[in-house]
């Protein structure tokens, strides 16, 4: 017997997950819609099931104050579509949102948020319904559109991810100990929307082979030759046709790439991704990037995540 809508279902009441989820970085050059890389730096949510309908939010951190605290936050709206897609009752929620991830910075923030909703409905529905990582990289897609972002939020490392007829799969690769991410973070922000708009719909052949070729070279860098990294992050697809949206991001890596260091836009902008392969050349740039830059850039010196998300389900507190 099921609960009333709107209502959670007797088991459910009283239930807490908590979830940890890692930025991202998409694309890393050549790597368009393909390659993602998850980094250290986390927004973490607490989700209790309460008695009564309805869903309160509460943000802390990035996007406090800005983000919707109703039905329409996405977090909430990736819970919902996860229990959709299985069947069961939409429960009330008490929702605690703590954001570190930038908002509209080529961070991956809108593919955590989503992310973070897949994982706290697996940990809400742990023993009531068995969600794999197919089921959440497919629940996450769907809501994000394309699982670039989604997969190193969801496994970690250096992810590769595809689209097939019975849905997105991901092969997940552990990054050389070698590598060492350093992220550029300017304060202005970038639409994901209009970054894909500037893109032509067809490209030059040579200009495919290009990155085809890069994008193979760019995974035997990061796994096995950081050295290869400065020439494995070239790119002919996207970047170039979005420079003019941030000029400034664009003349940052130009800066970068010239002095040798492996520089690309983060996901769809502004942020800056280094792949360096030394800890300590990550110092240098983010001096080159602070002489050089016209407005602030917050320098996050980064490690790889190698787990990916994680959800901690709290066993039901029970009257004594």
């Amino acid at each position: 017997m099921t609960a009333a809508v709107g209502l959670a279902a007797p088991s459910l009441v009283g239930r807490q997950v908590t979830v940890q989820v890692p930025a991202t970085s998409a694309n890393l050059g050549p790597g368009f819609d393909t390659l993602g890389l998850a980094l250290a730096h986390y927004d973490q949510l607490e989700v209790t099931v309460r008695d009564e309908p309805g869903v309160t939010v509460e943000v802390h951190g990035v996007g406090e104050g800005v983000v919707p605290t109703d039905e329409s936050n996405l977090v909430v709206r990736a819970i919902k579509h996860t229990f959709d897609a299985y069947g069961q009752e939409f429960p009330g929620l008490n929702i605690v949102a703590h954001n570190a991830i930038p908002h509209g910075r080529g961070m991956g923030s809108s593919g955590a948020a989503i992310v973070s909703g897949v994982m706290a409905a697996k940990g809400l529905l742990d023993g009531i319904v068995d969600i794999d990582a197919e089921g959440l990289l497919a629940r996450a897609t769907e809501l994000e559109g394309h699982p670039d972002n989604v997969a190193p939020a969801l496994f970690g490392g250096l992810t590769i991810a595809w689209t097939t007829p019975e849905g997105p799969r991901y092969k997940k690769l552990m990054v050389h100990r070698g590598v060492s991410p350093l992220v550029f973070v300017p304060e202005h922000v970038m639409s994901t929307a209009l970054a894909r708009s500037l893109q032509p719909i067809t490209v030059p052949h040579e200009d495919a082979v290009f990155n085809v070729s890069r994008s193979a070279l760019l995974i035997a860098a990061l796994i096995q030759s950081p050295e290869l990294l400065l020439a494995a992050t070239e790119d002919k697809l996207h970047q170039t046709y979005r420079a003019a949206a941030m000029p400034e991001t664009s003349r940052l890596v130009s800066l970068l790439r010239e002095r040798e260091f492996a520089a690309v836009v983060s996901g769809a902008g502004p942020s800056i991704l280094v792949l360096a392969d030394d800890p300590a050349r990550r110092l240098i740039a983010a001096e080159l990037v602070a002489e050089a830059s016209e407005t602030p850039w917050q320098a996050l010196m980064l490690a790889v995540d190698f787990k990916g998300a994680t959800v901690i389900t709290h066993p039901i507190e029970t009257a004594s």
